[in-house]
């Protein structure tokens, strides 16, 4: 298959998964109803912090890639996992799409101009108290990533291709709280993907990619 036949592929599929997503955020009048991904002992004190990640799909001349971040091992959460681009909403922020490219920018030096968004996924709910709003993109870098040590140590991007194969995704068992909790994990080229990342791009693959065929 020439370039210009992956292109021409990939914009027809990039097509049927934006008809797949929520054209919006989802709003957030239901506080009430939300169940975390795990719930802490004694529950929580305060509402959810609000956050934004970026699934940007990259239009690479093999074929759309996923974006990972490794975070950097001085941060004080998660620190030296495998994460999307993304953060906490800002109050300069016009909702979570902005907030979503400015991380991107902030983070691994993509410019919002190379970036287009597509749609969004459901709220997720952490149980570190975290509602994030995953907002899908797709990007023409336009340059190499430039990365902010204070928050990233690498990227690396996963085939699109792979997230429509059942036997990509494993599971995760971790001990939290004298409880034994389980994500998704996916293991991509000496990286594993784990936790809050991996159950989001499991639910991005079951939401968007749905009805998709190999390729």
């Amino acid at each position: 298959m020439t370039e210009r036949d992956i292109r021409s592929s990939d914009e027809a599929r990039l097509g049927r998964i934006a008809s797949r997503l929520l054209p919006d955020p989802e709003p957030i009048d239901q506080l009430d109803n939300l169940e975390p991904d795990w719930m802490p002992e004694g529950g929580f004190s305060r509402p959810p912090v609000l956050a934004a990640v970026l699934i940007a799909l990259l239009r690479r001349p093999a074929g759309l890639q996923v974006l990972y971040t490794e975070r950097s091992t001085g941060l004080r959460s998660h620190s030296g996992q495998v994460a999307f681009p993304g953060g906490k909403l800002d109050p300069g922020d016009r909702g979570p799409g902005d907030a979503a490219l400015r991380e991107a920018f902030e983070e691994v030096g993509l410019p919002q101009a190379d970036a287009t968004i597509l749609g969004y996924l459901p709220q997720y709910f952490t149980g570190t108290n975290y509602l994030i709003t995953p907002v899908v993109a797709t990007a023409d870098p336009s340059g190499p990533f430039t990365l902010n040590p204070a928050e990233v140590t690498d990227v690396f991007e996963v085939p699109l291709r792979r997230l429509v194969i059942a036997e990509t995704f494993g599971t995760f068992s971790m001990q939290r709280g004298g409880k034994v909790r389980t994500s998704w994990q996916i293991d991509h080229d000496g990286h594993r993907i784990w936790g809050i990342t991996a159950n989001l791009t499991r639910r991005f693959a079951d939401l968007a990619l749905s009805g998709e065929e190999p390729w």
